[in-house]
């Protein structure tokens, strides 16, 4: 991932000691969160503790405990970026969506995905490590959540459904399938099996067929 910063409010997606204030704390955060993700690159999610952090980023450990005090702690706002970068992708599909027409939706989300997941080095040793924290988990199940009401939203834009209770629950379903297929794509090669992603566009196409065809 290029720069997990805090948004344009300065905020976190996960608790934090403190919460920078000041330009200069942001960037000394943001910058532990970059050494962060270099260590979970090269050495793996094993390796991201609060002293080998703070030496990569060249902080005291001090420094580094009044915002994140241990290793859970970096791990989850390691994760709360990775989210983020997804999920602020997800709202630009669907504004794309409202003012296109997409012969084919489900190769435009796989492929749009698959771009970030063959440059997010990061969020592929987080999530094909061992390490990921209760709170990472119950995030991912609200995360997964929100993409999926991204999808919706694309289906309605695109005229594809109707908005009801069973279109909710095909889009979790859908999300679901899709993360599964492409955690294993990633898994098997690291710029994403092309043949299994093959598999996945035809396995949601035909989802989808189905789904759509309902509003009909």
């Amino acid at each position: 991932m290029g720069d997990p910063t805090p948004d344009p409010g300065g905020t976190w997606q996960v608790p934090l000691r403190r919460t920078p204030q000041q330009a200069r704390s942001k960037a000394r955060l943001a910058r532990v969160l970059r050494a962060a993700e270099r260590v979970l690159v090269r050495e793996g999610a094993q390796a991201l503790t609060t002293t080998r952090i703070a030496a990569e980023a060249k902080v005291s450990v001090g420094s580094l405990y009044q915002y994140l005090p241990d290793r859970d702690a970096i791990v989850d706002a390691l994760a709360a970026g990775y989210f983020a970068r997804l999920e602020t992708t997800m709202d630009d599909l669907v504004r794309a969506a409202t003012a296109e027409r997409w012969e084919d939706p489900v190769g435009v989300l796989i492929d749009t995905y698959a771009a970030i997941y063959r440059t997010e080095h990061g969020f592929r040793a987080l999530w094909f490590g061992s390490s990921l924290t209760e709170q990472i988990r119950a995030a991912d199940r609200e995360h997964k959540r929100r993409m999926a009401d991204g999808i919706r939203h694309i289906l309605l834009a695109l005229d594809l459904a109707h908005d009801d209770e069973a279109l909710t629950h095909a889009c979790h379903a859908a999300v679901l399938a899709a993360d599964a297929l492409a955690q294993e794509a990633f898994r098997r090669d690291p710029e994403g099996d092309p043949a299994l992603l093959d598999e996945a566009r035809i396995m949601l196409r035909g989802y989808l067929a189905g789904v759509t065809a309902r509003y009909r």
